[in-house]
């Protein structure tokens, strides 16, 4: 027979649900469509996304995607013709296994909320399942952090230096890159 959940493992439970809505939808930012009309700027990356994804958040629609599109970005970069070709070869390599994952991610998301709101939890079900939500989310993020990585070392030293240097500059100006450093605010930060 199930156990029923203390009070304590309940509050860890939903604050670790919590968190993983949050995951999936800034991960949902990574495979958005491209060419749908622009979304609203994204809110401010949150510093506890992984560093590949935080390095190029706050271009193009939806705060990720294809932000060497944007003009302004590719003349402040210099960047070349070969360059925006080779972005957009590996961003389209990468795309249909990110939307696979991601729906990966979304399916076993679904599978536990059942299982949450049953009457009666059976605890070792969820964080077995928890586990599999987990799993999936780490072979998302793994997969955009490497095409992130691809994309990045399509960059000349010097326009990383560049798109550091933009970061900082925007954090300055807008307060962790939020509100301001949305589609057309200058390059990603790091």
């Amino acid at each position: 027979m199930a156990r029923q959940f203390g009070t304590g493992k309940m509050q860890r439970l939903t604050a670790r649900l919590i968190l993983a809505g949050a995951g999936i939808a800034l991960s949902g930012m990574a495979v958005r469509a491209q060419d749908a009309a622009p979304p609203p700027p994204p809110p401010p990356m949150q510093s506890n996304r992984p560093p590949m994804e935080r390095a190029f958040h706050g271009h193009g629609p939806g705060g990720m995607g294809r932000w060497w599109d944007n003009p302004d970005v590719a003349r402040d970069l210099n960047l070349q013709a070969d360059q925006k070709q080779k972005m957009d070869d590996i961003f389209q390599q990468n795309r249909s296994k990110l939307i696979d994952q991601h729906a990966s991610l979304q399916k076993e998301e679904t599978a536990l909320e059942p299982l949450m709101n049953a009457d009666t939890p059976d605890e070792t079900k969820i964080l077995a399942q928890i586990d599999k939500v987990a799993q999936a989310r780490a072979e998302l993020e793994k997969s955009n952090a490497r095409m992130l990585l691809s994309v990045r070392q399509v960059l000349t030293a010097e326009q990383w230096g560049r798109l550091k240097a933009a970061r900082a500059e925007r954090i300055a100006r807008d307060g962790r890159g939020g509100p301001g450093g949305g589609p057309g605010n200058g390059p990603p930060p790091e």
